[in-house]
């Protein structure tokens, strides 16, 4: 933050002061102090948020919009954990499925349960969604 306030960055500042903000708001409507699990869970759904946001504002045509949330995902991505390749993810899936015995699509809601605790933050679930899907029904 102090590197951004130097550098007079004001989009950058702006994006991290809305992380900040996020994260002390959870620590004080649940009175907890978050570990880091819990803080890559808020700029997952940030992320998110931005994705969506992207996708709507794409939509209506507002791209100065767009460009904005742009740089707050390129800015929150870049405070999460390195993501993993397609081949690491597909590895994590035939590992799953391997340990749970997971033979069609009815298993994955208990392979995604492990994936996700597995890959929280490193991989991006609805991606791994997809690819356990695929792998599921073949």
């Amino acid at each position: 933050m102090k590197a951004a306030m130097r550098a007079k960055d004001s989009a950058r500042l702006s994006a991290i002061r809305l992380i900040l903000a996020a994260i002390k708001q959870k620590e004080v409507d649940e009175r907890v102090e978050l570990t880091d699990a819990d803080v890559v869970g808020i700029l997952e759904k940030m992320i998110k948020q931005r994705r969506e946001s992207i996708a709507q504002f794409e939509k209506a045509a507002r791209n100065d919009l767009a460009d904005a949330e742009k740089f707050e995902l390129v800015v929150l991505s870049g405070y999460l954990p390195k993501q993993l390749g397609e081949a690491e993810i597909q590895k994590e899936i035939n590992s799953v499925v391997a340990e749970l015995g997971a033979s069609g699509v009815k298993d994955m809601g208990k392979v995604m349960a492990a994936l996700k605790a597995r890959l929280a933050g490193k991989a991006d679930m609805g991606k791994v969604s997809t690819l356990v899907k695929t792998r599921l029904s073949s």
